[in-house]
């Protein structure tokens, strides 16, 4: 419960403060986001290299991601894929967190998100071949 807590505020703190930061003209828009993704993508890189030290290697990529789809979500929020409630501030740091997982699992991939009606989102993710 503490981790989760800990895990809100944080994020929330870096959202207002990379907005915060822009507001007063030391930055745009569009390079929080950019900020954002980006350290969810470090975030996520070093969360699934914690969470499969322990775990034989993948298969393909439909184990990976069914392993992200399930496991890796599930231990990073707390619910289940298809009933994740969020908002647009997470978006991007959501984003980051799965491209840098699959990208630490060897897949290089393009991950959006889309709010068709709130509070849901849809992710998708594009894999790139290499």
């Amino acid at each position: 419960m503490a981790d989760e807590t800990l895990f809100l505020l944080l994020h929330s703190e870096m959202v207002a403060g990379l907005y915060r930061a822009a507001e007063q003209g030391e930055g745009e828009n569009g390079r929080c986001t950019t900020k954002l993704e980006s350290m969810g993508f470090r975030v996520g890189q070093g969360l699934i290299e914690r969470f499969t030290k322990d775990t034989a290697r993948f298969k393909d990529e439909l184990d990976i991601m069914k392993f992200i789809c399930k496991d890796f979500w599930t231990t990073v929020f707390k619910k289940q894929i298809d009933n994740l409630r969020t908002n647009h501030q997470f978006l991007a740091f959501t984003c980051g967190l799965i491209r840098g997982g699959l990208s630490n699992l060897g897949i290089k991939s393009i991950v959006t998100a889309e709010v068709s009606s709130m509070p849901a989102c849809k992710f998708q993710v594009m894999i790139q071949k290499m």
